[in-house]
C-alpha cells in the first residue's frame, strides 16, 4: 500500500514513482540535462533541503512543514514537466479534433468568446494575471497553512496536487493534444495563449529535434485533462481552512479557472475533466496522509 506511517510519505513516494516513470519513458527517447542550466534548480533543492533540516533538528514544526511542502511541489514539478515531454516524444496521433469536437458537443464557441474579449481589455488583464499567478496562489497558501499550523490540511493539499498531476500526465500520454490553439495576430488585445507559444516545443519532443533538457525553462505541455484547473480547485478547498483569505483567495481561484482556456490554449472538455479530478484527488490524499494509531494486540485501538 502507499499509505505509510509519517504523513508525508505518500507525497515522496508518488514523486519516486514519477522519476522512475521518466526513466522508463524516455528508454528509447534518451534526454539528457543542460547543466549549467540545472544551477539554479539544484540550488533552490538544496536550499529548500536545508531548510527542512533545520527545521526538524531546531523543533520548528512551522519551519519543517513549509519546507517539506515546498520542496515536494518543486520536485512534483521538475519530475512533472520532465515525464510530460517524455511522454510527448512516445505519443501518437495528436486528439485535437476529437477534443475539439467534444467542446462543440457541450456547447463551447470559442471564436465567439475570442472575439468578446478581444472588446474588454479590463476584462483580459484581469483573467490573464489571474491565470498566470497559480505559483503565486501556491506559494500563499503553502506559507498560510504552515505559518498557521494547519499541517494536515497542508498535507493533504500537496499529495493532493502531487496525485492528480501525475495522473493528469499519464493520461495527457494517451491523449496528446497542442491544444485550443487561436492566432493572437487576429486580434488587438488579446494575449497569445501558453498552448500558441508551445507549439515548437511540442513539435521537437514529437519530431525528436529537442533532447536536451533546460531546467530553466521548462514549461507544462499537458492540455487533457487540465492541471490547471485541478489544482486551483484544489487550492478552494484549501483556502477554506483560512478563514482570513478564504474569501478573496477563493474567488481569484476561480477566475484562475474561468481564465484557463483562454491563456492556457485548453479546451472547455479539458477544464471540465481537471475539475472532475480534484475531489477525489483531494479524498485519496486525505486518506494517504492520515495518520494511523498504534493498534493494542488485541486489535482495540490505543486511546488518544
Amino acid at each position: 500500500m502507499l499509505r505509510a506511517d509519517h504523513p508525508d510519505t505518500p507525497s515522496w513516494l508518488l514523486i519516486a514513482a514519477m522519476l522512475m516513470s521518466f526513466l522508463a519513458a524516455q528508454y528509447h527517447h534518451r534526454f539528457t540535462v543542460d547543466p549549467i542550466r540545472a544551477v539554479p534548480a539544484l540550488a533552490s533543492l538544496m536550499a529548500l533541503g536545508s531548510a527542512r533540516a533545520i527545521g526538524k533538528y531546531t523543533a520548528r514544526p512551522r519551519l519543517a512543514a513549509g519546507a517539506t511542502a515546498f520542496l515536494q511541489m518543486t520536485l512534483f514539478t521538475l519530475f512533472g514537466v520532465v515525464l510530460a515531454y517524455a511522454l510527448a516524444a512516445n505519443s501518437g496521433r495528436l486528439w485535437d479534433s476529437r477534443l475539439a469536437a467534444a467542446d462543440h458537443a457541450v456547447g463551447f464557441n470559442w471564436p465567439v468568446v475570442f472575439a468578446v474579449l478581444d472588446t474588454c481589455p479590463p476584462a483580459i488583464w484581469l483573467l490573464g494575471l489571474a491565470y498566470h499567478s497559480l505559483t503565486l496562489q501556491m506559494v500563499v497558501v503553502i506559507v498560510a497553512l504552515s505559518g498557521t499550523a494547519k499541517f494536515d490540511t497542508l498535507r493533504t493539499m500537496v499529495c493532493a496536487a502531487i496525485l492528480s498531476g501525475f495522473v493528469t500526465i499519464l493520461i495527457s500520454g494517451l491523449t496528446p493534444a497542442r491544444g485550443n490553439l487561436f492566432d493572437p495576430s487576429h486580434y488587438v488585445h488579446l494575449w497569445p495563449s501558453i498552448a500558441w507559444l508551445e507549439q515548437e516545443l511540442i513539435s521537437g519532443l514529437r519530431d525528436g529535434s529537442l533532447r536536451v533538457l533546460d531546467l530553466t525553462m521548462l514549461m507544462g505541455i499537458v492540455s487533457f485533462p487540465s492541471f490547471h484547473a485541478t489544482l486551483a480547485a484544489i487550492f478552494i478547498w484549501a483556502f477554506a481552512a483560512l478563514p482570513r483569505i478564504a474569501l478573496p483567495a477563493r474567488a481569484w481561484a476561480i477566475l484562475t479557472i474561468i481564465a484557463t482556456p483562454v491563456f492556457g490554449g485548453h479546451y472547455g472538455i479539458d477544464v471540465i475533466m481537471g475539475l472532475l479530478l480534484a475531489p477525489p484527488a483531494i479524498l485519496a490524499a486525505r486518506h494517504l496522509t492520515q495518520r494511523r494509531r498504534p493498534s493494542h494486540p488485541t486489535g482495540s485501538a490505543l486511546p488518544a
